[in-house]
């Protein structure tokens, strides 16, 4: 990564805040590096040197700033739209990727050579994928003993380390100082009454936050989340152990996330997942910038300027969220998702009012009768289906190669096709260019003047000048509409499990369906060929006018 000495020096003189999470400074005169915002003054050019990550200041031998913290700055992903094998291979890191395997099998696993992947890192972050490892263990250490007053002991095991050797040894090289000496004086808050453990997740401003929980209230599972005003709670399992997150807006660019599990080493995993789920590490700024540059974007980005791609928790979770979905609204998606909770997953022992169960996994649907919870056959059959499939590999939800190479692999699962792998690609894989060219609502939002509206293909032409922010111009274009930013299962999608049923039954079971509006604009249309609208219809009022309910 190229960096301009004098534009970043400028950068740390004015303390410009643009450029915090996009470099490092290193001052050779004392060994530390800062982020752009340090207080500290400003060192003399010639005593300083410039990096893209805090993984490449520390390889280099320097040591974190005690007074800027470097770990609390915001984490971008400043390499996306140039190799997003970089950040596939930071979210498999995120994901204990190297803990027990090497850069080999990492690399094998994102389709490239050790070599190749190697020269990535160093090209766009400055350091080796080993040296990005260690550097974020050490860095989530620190926070962890400025923010809690875990014992060292605890913190070593949220952190990472294998031991408390190593842990010591890593400080002390790094410090020439015990970890404990750097709690001193700090006046962090001690753990909640439960055990809790609370952390602060920074993101680079603005944030929609109203936005990301609309967006998530619309589609939270009774008994597994709860989405109050402020706010987003929900119960989570990790390799048997059950626990509660909540989070909550903190002061400052950042979401204070409140953690109560009983095995600390998930620690890492757990963050690691928050930031997926509320898009933490994007960067609105370059985001907007290239999608204004196209005029029917730029109205839309300027309305919401920090609107995200929300995550998921879980690949599965969402993947039998998106069938439970299919061909009905989210709201009767959300109820049936209900069921499948209350009678398939596992009780929560104390739990927050609202969170009774943590959702089934895999193995507990695989060989399940779910046509007793309501289902169709051959709904509960591709639901049967995409378990089992996910229990032989449970590393289908995992990064891939490529975006086509993910989307082709999710359409081989039971009941997925194009439009649910593309959603999937987006929302769990964190695919920023993921983009299901068919949903009837990004081709209503790209209508022309006279209501024509665009054709997939032709959508997909139009959308390549967005790329690789597409998942982010969908995100706009379904706020510009009014939805709650994307819609069930399109209609011709060919692995749907489901025939779209005639309107006239799915009302009398009292559903509405994604595709209504379709059908009365269709038949809107069909009357304009004939020569207009029957006499007389035009002066009606319309159903809501009329106190009817929607």
């Amino acid at each position: 990564m190229d960096l301009d000495a004098e534009a970043c020096y400028r950068a740390i003189a004015t303390r410009d805040a643009r450029f915090d999470g996009r470099l490092f400074i290193a001052v050779k005169s004392t060994g530390i590096y800062c982020r752009p915002i340090c207080p500290a003054r400003t060192p003399k050019r010639e005593n300083l040197a410039f990096y893209p990550s805090a993984a490449a200041a520390q390889e280099a031998g320097y040591r974190p700033c005690l007074r800027c913290r470097p770990e609390s700055a915001p984490d971008l992903g400043v390499w996306r739209g140039t190799s997003n094998t970089v950040s596939r291979a930071l979210a498999l890191i995120e994901k204990g990727g190297l803990d027990d395997a090497d850069v080999e099998a990492l690399a094998d696993r994102l389709g490239v050579g050790e070599r190749q992947l190697r020269r990535l890192f160093r090209r766009h972050l400055g350091a080796s994928p080993i040296a990005v490892a260690q550097t974020r263990r050490v860095l989530l250490a620190k926070h962890l003993i400025h923010e809690t007053r875990l014992p060292m002991s605890e913190v070593a095991l949220a952190a990472g380390f294998g031991s408390i050797r190593r842990f010591n040894e890593t400080f002390q090289q790094l410090f020439g100082r015990a970890p404990s000496t750097l709690r001193r004086g700090t006046g962090a808050a001690s753990p909640g009454p439960a055990g809790e453990v609370a952390i602060l997740l920074p993101y680079r401003p603005p944030y929609d936050w109203p936005a990301m929980l609309a967006f998530l209230r619309a589609r939270a599972i009774p008994g597994v989340e709860v989405v109050a005003r402020d706010g987003y709670t929900r119960t989570i399992e990790l390799a048997g152990a059950h626990g509660t997150v909540a989070v909550r807006p903190a002061t400052g660019n950042a979401l204070r996330a409140t953690i109560q599990f009983p095995q600390l080493s998930a620690l890492p995993t757990i963050v690691a997942r928050l930031r997926r789920v509320f898009d933490l590490i994007a960067d609105p700024e370059v985001i907007g910038a290239h999608l204004s540059e196209d005029p029917r974007l730029a109205p839309l980005v300027a309305a919401r300027p920090g609107l995200r791609v929300a995550g998921a928790w879980d690949g599965f979770e969402l993947a039998v969220r998106a069938l439970l979905g299919q061909q009905i609204t989210v709201a009767g998606a959300a109820t049936l998702a209900g069921r499948l909770v209350a009678a398939y997953g596992k009780p929560l022992a104390g739990g927050v009012e609202g969170l009774s169960h943590v959702f089934p996994g895999p193995e507990r649907l695989a060989d399940a009768d779910l046509s007793s919870l309501g289902l169709t056959r051959a709904r509960a059959a591709a639901l049967g289906g995409l378990a089992r499939a996910v229990v032989a590999d449970p590393q289908i939800f995992g990064p891939r190669q490529s975006l086509d190479a993910a989307v082709l692999k999710l359409r081989a699962l039971p009941g997925i096709g194009e439009w649910t792998a593309q959603y999937i690609a987006m929302r769990e894989m964190r695919e920023p260019d993921a983009f299901p060219a068919a949903d009837l609502g990004l081709m209503r939002a790209m209508a022309d003047r006279k209501g024509r509206r665009p054709s997939p293909g032709a959508l997909l032409a139009r959308a390549e000048r967005w790329r690789p922010w597409r998942a982010y111009a969908a995100q706009h274009l379904w706020a510009s509409q009014g939805m709650s930013y994307d819609r069930g299962e399109a209609p011709g999608d060919d692995r749907s499990p489901l025939r779209p049923l005639h309107p006239a039954r799915l009302a009398a079971r009292g559903v509405r369906t994604d595709g209504d509006r379709e059908a009365r604009d269709a038949g809107a249309g069909r009357a304009a060929g004939r020569g207009g609208a029957r006499p007389g219809r035009a002066g009606r009022r319309p159903v809501a006018a009329r106190g009817r309910p929607r």
